[in-house]
């Protein structure tokens, strides 16, 4: 997780939060003599309540970050959530991916409170602002084509993709300015799913899930974060899903040009563009009718101006861009 988070957080007082339990696990799972001396609750996220918790001891302070689901649908799904973000933490320990390193996990909440991962602090920040989107785009499809390009044992491969609606579940806008739109787009995940090249995915790649130090020619990447979704699938989901969320925080043309970047990157998506439309229709589609669901946490992060009604329309607007181009 981020150090530069630190920015968004909610100062805590160590035992006013209802996370006994977990505090004397977190600490059993220091260096010896290690202590909790302050804590930080960082905003920006949407499945799960995130700490930074900052360590003294006998050698240099530092920090750890706690992941805790408390919410009752992550607390249901969190031995498999968690399980699977501890080992692919531990697949990718060797690897160029920036990742946090795994100091324990209780996903079962066998010794913790609730559901817990704890993972060391990573440099950089979360940055949904528009500066420096050009050469912020081009990393985040230079890294997305490095994530795809990881050689995995067939062994410690995650599971196959989940797709995250269906024709049958996709919620419509009430009034949308362009009804046929949305119909054909409906149309266009009614097909079965494409044949495609499978590669190992992080499934929710988006700028919210990245970070970054530095400024223009010096910017780049320093993290990646949340692996819980980890998937094995087709880079066009991946590539789409990151392409929605650029769109809608700032705007159709940049969600448009990432996939373009990851070619460039070297990436390898589908040949046929009917194909290519269906990954990134079905991603789409997913958000409807407004992105609430992300748009909280992006808010939490300064992004106000991304109301109910400029999401909407975003999305809407890039359906279309999606047509004109590949449909």
């Amino acid at each position: 997780m981020a150090e530069g988070e630190s920015a968004a957080v909610v100062e805590a007082a160590i035992d006013d939060l209802g996370w006994s339990n977990t505090r004397l696990w977190v600490e059993r799972s220091l260096g010896l003599g290690d202590r909790i001396r302050t804590v930080a609750r960082l905003r920006g996220g949407w499945t799960s309540q995130i700490r930074r918790l900052d360590v003294e001891g006998e050698g240099e302070p530092y920090s750890v970050v706690l992941r805790s689901f408390v919410k009752p649908f992550f607390v249901k799904h969190a031995l498999g959530l968690l399980t699977r973000e501890a080992d692919i933490l531990r697949l990718l320990a060797d690897t160029n991916v920036p990742v946090a390193r795994l100091h324990g996990v209780d996903a079962a909440a066998e010794h913790c409170d609730h559901p817990s991962l704890l993972m060391s602090l990573l440099p950089g920040s979360v940055r949904l602002d528009g500066e420096d989107i050009e050469r912020k785009t081009e990393l985040l499809a230079r890294q997305l084509a490095a994530i795809h390009g990881l050689v995995v044992p067939e062994e410690d491969r995650p599971r196959t993709y989940q797709a995250w609606t269906g024709p049958e579940r996709v919620r419509v806008p009430e009034q949308p300015k362009q009804p046929d739109v949305w119909q054909r787009a409906v149309e266009v995940i009614r097909r079965p799913a494409p044949a495609y090249q499978p590669c190992f995915l992080h499934r929710d790649f988006h700028p919210g899930n990245v970070l970054f130090a530095g400024e223009g020619d010096g910017l780049a990447i320093t993290g990646v974060v949340d692996w819980v979704e980890t998937s094995w699938g087709p880079a066009d989901l991946d590539v789409a899903h990151c392409s929605t969320a650029l769109a809608l925080l700032h705007g159709v043309q940049v969600g448009m040009r990432l996939a373009d970047h990851y070619i460039a990157a070297g990436g390898t998506l589908s040949d046929d563009p009917a194909d290519h439309l269906y990954w990134r229709v079905l991603d789409a589609l997913a958000f409807a009718p407004d992105a609430e669901k992300v748009a909280e946490p992006w808010r939490e992060l300064g992004r106000a101006d991304l109301t109910p009604p400029v999401l909407a329309q975003r999305l809407e607007e890039y359906l279309q861009a999606l047509f004109r181009q590949y449909g």
